[in-house]
């Protein structure tokens, strides 16, 4: 551009025929010239500024390029050893597949004993829960059968109460002359001495006595429901008589009887449910040793039980 201007300066002083309108135009052409310097210029700065930026780029891409180089590499060096691990695992595969059908036996031979064993030990659990639940039905079965014996016992042994206190007023006149009445073990006693029934060496029952069993009858009439034991017991001193009683069994027993068949003069009383009984002299209440023993050993018991059919039936379904 400066030798441009430079050239046209020189030409400008060599012509001086020049006119004024060429020098116009030629100062027009300069301005024009000028400005577009001063864009060239504006133009360079800018693509200065942009080889800057791509330089920057470029730099920048390099960079970009050797990292992805190294990512290239570190992935190379992974897929190798991914090779190498497939490679080992096909091996192991192969060997696998190898052996599979024995293996594959062995477990279905060792599964169908685990299934057989299973099987087995649920019917053991099966057999076990069935005795389980026949033991609980048996339980509540008799848990049934144990409280009805037991409202059935309560009932007799409450009857037996009743019926002592009925002895104990139909024998009032009797009771603390030789004869006592006791309740125990759901049991009702009477018991009568001789000196109350027979005299002394004798079976026949003189009239006061005869009138206590009468009046104790009575009271069995109206039980029916009561077994009855007559017991026949003497003292230790030999039977002295003569005839057909030889001893002090004889004579316990033939006193024992005595006494059933005037209870069974009542014929509201069943002979069946009558029991007798001679014990001698050995079950005594006292000592023998002496008159006052002797003569309390000597007597009749009269043992009142509640008959216990109902108790023997549950008993045996228990």
């Amino acid at each position: 551009m400066k030798t441009f201007l430079f050239a046209l300066g020189a030409g400008l002083m060599l012509s001086s025929c020049v006119t004024a309108k060429v020098y116009k135009d030629l100062e027009s052409r300069y301005e024009e010239l000028k400005e577009e310097r001063a864009a060239l210029a504006d133009e360079n700065q800018r693509l200065q500024k942009e080889n800057n930026k791509l330089s920057n780029t470029i730099e920048g891409l390099g960079k970009t390029l050797e990292e992805m180089r190294a990512e290239r590499n570190k992935l190379q060096q992974q897929y190798t050893a991914a090779s190498k691990h497939l490679e080992e695992l096909k091996k192991a595969y192969d060997a696998l597949e190898r052996n599979s059908s024995s293996a594959l036996a062995e477990n279905a031979q060792r599964n169908r004993s685990l299934l057989q064993d299973l099987e087995n030990r649920e019917k053991v659990l099966d057999q076990k829960l069935e005795e389980l639940e026949r033991m609980r039905r048996q339980m509540e079965f008799q848990s049934g059968r144990v409280a009805e014996l037991e409202g059935i016992l309560a009932s007799k042994e409450a009857a037996m109460r009743s019926l002592k206190v009925a002895i104990s007023k139909a024998l009032l006149d009797f009771e603390g002359k030789g004869l006592t009445v006791e309740q125990r073990n759901g049991k009702v006693y009477v018991s009568m001495e001789n000196k109350l029934l027979f005299d002394s060496g004798s079976w026949s029952v003189n009239a006061r006595g005869r009138q206590a069993v009468m009046q104790l009858a009575g009271v069995l009439a109206a039980n029916p429901d009561i077994a009855v034991l007559i017991e026949g017991h003497t003292d230790n001193v030999p039977y002295a008589g003569k005839g057909m009683i030889e001893d002090n069994w004889d004579l316990s027993v033939k006193r024992a009887t005595t006494i059933v068949k005037i209870l069974t003069e009542n014929s509201a009383i069943d002979p069946g449910g009558l029991s007798a009984a001679g014990k001698s002299y050995y079950m005594p209440v006292a000592d023998n040793g002496n008159a006052e023993g002797r003569a309390r050993n000597r007597r009749i018991e009269i043992v009142l039980a509640p008959k216990l059919d109902e108790v023997s039936k549950l008993l045996s379904e228990i």
